[in-house]
């Protein structure tokens, strides 16, 4: 079975796809022809699902892209002004409520979150999901074991500080890494992919932003993945495949606090050419 097929009863000719291939290896000799695939074409897909997304007649097919598994675009997507209240009043939340968040919440950030870009849409950014706070406090206290270590070892006279305090504040009782969330989610994937750092990014980005828009909050777990990548307890307890790397953690949970104001930024650094 061909990889790109049109239905010829349905394409009208306008040669969309054709516009909107990033391979670029669907082609249309003139606009009495249809579309087709170059030869070899299959070898430069990247199963983007372009072709069958942008038709409006509904007239591709693609072997890994069914037509009636892309569900069409709701007319009410949010528009500019709910969307950039959104973004900027995502905060980063260090206290949180004990209350868990659902294992099917949980799965729709995740199955949300897929949906962000990687570099040739490899889609390979892995997730690993601690669901038990008592396991999650257990590997804030290795990130802390790691500071211990280095903190002898650093002769940066700042981070010294912040690892101190940071240290300090857990022998109170206070967790300074995972800030008492109940959960923690944690991307990995493979190290060779072309922009593996940035995919991993992305993706954490739109969970965040999504959880935001549902009611939860979020905060990058800088600590955590330094030491995950670092420190062999921590390595050995993440367990992730050979050739894996963790590239960014956010802990998540329900915040304690909302906050009623938009804090000022500092002024985009724009150079215009």
């Amino acid at each position: 079975m061909a990889l790109f097929s049109i239905d010829q009863t349905k394409c009208k000719r306008d040669g969309i796809c054709v516009a909107e291939c990033p391979a670029q290896i669907i082609v249309q000799a003139d606009k009495k022809s249809f579309p087709t695939m170059l030869e070899h074409g299959e070898e430069f897909c990247i199963n983007c699902g372009h072709c069958v997304a942008v038709c409006p007649h509904d007239a591709i097919s693609h072997v890994n892209i069914p037509l009636a598994a892309c569900p069409p675009v709701e007319k009410s997507i949010p528009d500019a002004a709910i969307m950039r209240q959104i973004l900027l009043t995502r905060r980063s939340i260090r206290q949180y409520k004990k209350t868990p968040v659902s294992d099917q919440t949980l799965t729709e950030l995740l199955t949300t979150a897929r949906y962000a870009p990687t570099g040739s849409n490899k889609q390979q950014v892995h997730w690993l999901v601690f669901r038990n706070p008592e396991e999650v406090h257990a590997l804030a206290e290795l990130v802390i074991d790691f500071m211990r270590i280095m903190l002898p070892l650093t002769s940066d006279e700042g981070t010294v500080r912040r690892f101190r305090r940071i240290v300090g504040a857990w022998d109170y009782g206070r967790d300074r890494i995972m800030r008492g969330a109940p959960h923690l989610v944690v991307t990995h994937c493979p190290q060779d992919l072309s922009f593996p750092a940035a995919d991993c990014a992305i993706a954490l980005t739109y969970l965040e932003l999504y959880a935001h828009a549902k009611g939860l909050g979020t905060c990058w777990a800088g600590y955590f993945t330094a030491a995950a990548n670092a420190y062999d307890p921590l390595i050995e307890k993440l367990a992730l495949p050979p050739g894996h790397q963790c590239f960014g953690s956010v802990m998540l949970g329900y915040p304690q606090h909302h906050f009623h104001r938009i804090p000022v930024r500092n002024e985009p650094l724009i150079t215009w050419r």
